[in-house]
């Protein structure tokens, strides 16, 4: 399964933020990687600021460029906002949801449980990452998994609720009530610069 497997911190470096979950690499070396990371740079054009958007927001959420540009396609068939529908399509997927509502502290690590049989959806067991989560879906720890530490661990970490999910600590369970609005959506992207790159 293909995906980012490079240096994390010299991505976030390049970005300025981390992308990757926590890193001490933006505090150490808060400038942008490479010989030149330092020095003054030329000034960007339209089309660089808009790919480096996109390629931004494609790392965030750990997908490649087919899938990314399948997402757009879909987005921009619905109804709305194209950007916002593309957030949302993004913030629906299974190794995303699974992250937000604390099972897994990064969406790498959230993309392994899926993959290893960890997570069920509406009681079946769901082992892709780019599933589609529904409004109304459960999305639960597996009931053999429910012991691994790794789970409990993160699941004591989360304090940050968003409000289109619902979370029983009991059961280890989850629900999508509703897709997020952007306002809900805490990433730094603009989706807008991504239209428009695709819009060419």
């Amino acid at each position: 399964m293909a995906r980012y497997t490079g240096p994390k911190s010299k991505i976030s470096r390049k970005y300025g933020e981390p992308i990757f979950g926590d890193t001490k690499a933006l505090e150490k070396k808060p400038h942008p990687p490479g010989q030149h990371g330092r020095g003054r740079r030329r000034k960007k054009s339209e089309y660089a600021i808009q790919l480096a958007e996109k390629q931004k927001a494609k790392y965030l959420y750990g997908i490649l460029e087919r899938q990314f540009r399948n997402l757009f396609g879909k987005a921009s068939r619905q109804d709305g906002i194209t950007g916002e529908n593309l957030l949302q399509l993004l913030e629906s997927r299974l190794d995303n949801v699974v992250y937000r509502l604390g099972i897994a502290p990064t969406r790498r690590s959230a993309r392994q449980l899926v993959s290893h049989k960890h997570i069920t959806v509406n009681g079946n067991l769901v082992n892709i990452p780019s599933f589609s989560v529904k409004e109304g879906d459960m999305i639960a720890v597996r009931e053999k998994s429910k012991s691994l530490s790794s789970i409990a661990e993160s699941i004591s970490r989360q304090s940050n609720r968003f409000k289109w999910l619902e979370w029983d600590d009991k059961s280890l369970s989850g629900k999508l009530i509703m897709y997020p609005d952007r306002e809900s959506i805490p990433e730094n992207i603009n989706e807008q610069l991504i239209v428009e790159l695709y819009s060419k």
